[in-house]
């Protein structure tokens, strides 16, 4: 393609609503623009690059036995009210609108519903099983935080995915089959990615991995241990017990006796450990929640944070909420921020095991202005369940070996999971297996987030003057580069050059702009492409041309004679 007529918006300036590298250099390089809030057009160079990263998505879905459909991204609500989640998801994720008719439709934030309805009506042997069917296509959800360009939006392009089996065996193999191909699929890409332990989140089943990019501005935390195989996200990495307190005894004639002491105004833990001068490990927070609508305590070490999602998987239940402050008084005595263990009666009360071992610590008094301190678990309260209910932090170790493990930001590029009969169950998508008896499907689910390993490639590849794209991804393989095309000379050869390469069905940009040189140079180190072949002075004197890789600035000079036979060499081992 000539550059002059192609749509190649570049921008010199870094736009001011753009913060992540992906977002700055996608808008500076012409990929894409902003419509409004969650939504962006892609751009020809844009679209290219996503056109390319669909392919080997679809390549190897369909090496690993995947059948490509494409179902449509209205959907009635009726499926969604059979499985639970409109329920649980209207006024949040949902995007809803209202027919001529009255009926009201959900624009797809993801299929599970309807490729369940849809194979509930087909599949009715076990000898039709397994089966895996994918599409590609346009999600919508009702983004609360779009930011980061198009790496969080409430309109994306998704590969998802769904596996349909006859027993629990089966679905071990299907998951297999989509772990291996997501492997393939990141590594064509050429993205740097870790598999890790996932939360299934509103998708539910028991087990889900996600695959993650490591970026500076990814929006996870994900935990990973330097010395084993270990790697997990942060809302599932487990804590190992603190050293020592499974066994630990603690002296009786170290107890101190149990004091009430007031403390006004201070409420929170940073404020309680100045005010009486301890730190936050010696203290112990009491926090008042509603679990299917019935409250508990959950006790924590003053320095962790409460994770929810370890607390839900143990309660088993997908209604967790933190009460509210007329919750908390009805059910303490107390107000908020001054919530403690001891004297509280008719309710359910967990500990994480950080509690273990501790002793003499200080916890609210469930009275206003007013803290317990040398407390002491067993005599002046007692627990009955211990688990694991906080987040990792980058003092833990790691929980299967004891060695180091390190949080690292990421980006989610996929998720895969085993749903087993959660929609099967509820939308009566059964099947007669070999024994004659009748049986819910058992299903699996694999999504990838196309737009979004555009944006992690970019954010694992780039430099201070632009993209770094690979021969996979890049919108071109090589771009001409006449600095004086008005020259006849310089002309002449770039053209025939563009030429003869396309007639090698090379995919080239010719940049035949009138503009000044330093503007070309600028502008081809922004696009990043992998090759950049120099047509200039160096040519009109020596009767050479320069051919330099992005990648490592690597530059080789040579005849146009010898132009073709080079550049068609350095493609072929291109990454």
């Amino acid at each position: 393609m000539r550059w002059s007529k192609t749509f190649i918006p570049t921008l010199k300036e870094i736009p001011k609503e753009a913060e992540a590298i992906s977002h700055i250099l996608m808008l500076r390089a012409g990929l894409i623009r902003k419509l409004t809030s969650g939504t962006y057009a892609y751009l020809p160079l844009g679209w290219k690059v996503l056109y390319k990263i669909t392919q080997i998505v679809r390549e190897e879905m369909n090496r690993a036995g995947a059948q490509e459909v494409l179902m449509p991204a209205m959907q009635p609500k009726e499926l969604w009210e059979q499985t639970g989640r409109y329920a649980s998801l209207k006024g949040d994720i949902l995007i809803t609108y209202q027919d001529r008719h009255g009926k009201e439709i959900v624009f797809g934030p993801t299929h599970e519903e309807i490729i369940t309805y849809l194979v509930s009506g087909e599949i009715r042997s076990y000898k039709q099983l397994p089966q895996i069917i994918y599409q590609i296509q346009t999600k919508f959800r009702d983004e609360p935080r779009a930011r980061f360009g198009i790496i969080r939006t409430a309109e994306f392009i998704m590969k998802d995915a769904y596996s349909f089996d006859a027993d629990w065996e089966g679905l071990e193999k299907s998951y297999e089959k989509m772990y291996t191909a997501y492997q393939r699929i990141f590594e064509r890409c050429g993205l740097n990615f870790i598999a890790v332990e996932a939360d299934p989140g509103m998708m539910g089943g028991n087990v889900s991995h996600e695959f993650m990019a490591p970026t500076e501005n990814g929006e996870d935390k994900i935990v990973v241990c330097e010395d084993c195989q270990y790697a997990a996200s942060l809302e599932v990495a487990e804590c190992a017990l603190p050293t020592g307190n499974k066994s630990q005894t603690i002296d009786t004639k170290v107890l101190h006796p149990m004091q009430e002491v007031e403390t006004p105004g201070v409420s929170t833990v940073e404020k309680v450990s100045q005010f009486l001068k301890v730190s936050p490990q010696e203290l112990v927070k009491t926090i008042i929640l509603l679990a299917n609508g019935k409250e508990i305590a959950v006790l924590l070490r003053g320095d962790y944070e409460l994770n929810l999602v370890k607390l839900a998987r143990y309660l088993k239940t997908e209604n967790l909420i933190l009460a509210d402050e007329k919750t908390i008084m009805q059910v303490t005595g107390g107000p908020l921020g001054f919530s403690g263990p001891v004297g509280i009666k008719g309710i359910r009360l967990l500990a994480d095991y950080s509690l273990k071992g501790m002793f003499n610590f200080v916890t609210g008094a469930n009275k206003r202005d007013k803290h317990l301190v040398n407390v002491n678990l067993g005599r002046d309260f007692s627990v009955e369940e211990f688990g694991d209910f906080r987040y990792f932090t980058a003092q833990d170790k790691c929980p299967r070996c004891g060695g180091r493990a390190s949080l690292k930001t990421a980006l989610e590029i996929g998720h895969i999971f085993k749903l087993g009969t959660k929609y099967s169950s509820a939308l009566k998508a059964n099947f007669s297996d070999s024994d004659g008896k009748e049986k819910p499907l058992i299903m699996g689910c694999y999504g990838i987030g196309i737009n979004r390993i555009m944006a992690a490639f970019i954010e694992q590849n780039h430099d201070k003057e632009g993209i770094v794209w690979n021969k996979s991804l890049s919108p071109f393989e090589i771009l001409i580069l006449p600095t004086h095309p008005h020259d006849s000379l310089i002309k002449e050869i770039a053209e025939e050059l563009y030429n003869r390469l396309r007639e090698k069905e090379i995919d080239c940009l010719l940049d035949d702009r009138e503009v000044s040189p330093g503007v070309k140079f600028k502008d081809a180190d922004l696009l990043g492409i992998p090759l950049r072949l120099v047509v200039g002075q160096n040519f009109l004197k020596k009767g050479l041309l320069e051919l330099r890789l992005r990648r490592s600035g690597e530059t080789s000079s040579f005849t146009s004679a010898e132009a073709i036979e080079k550049i068609l060499d350095k493609i072929k081992n291109l990454v």
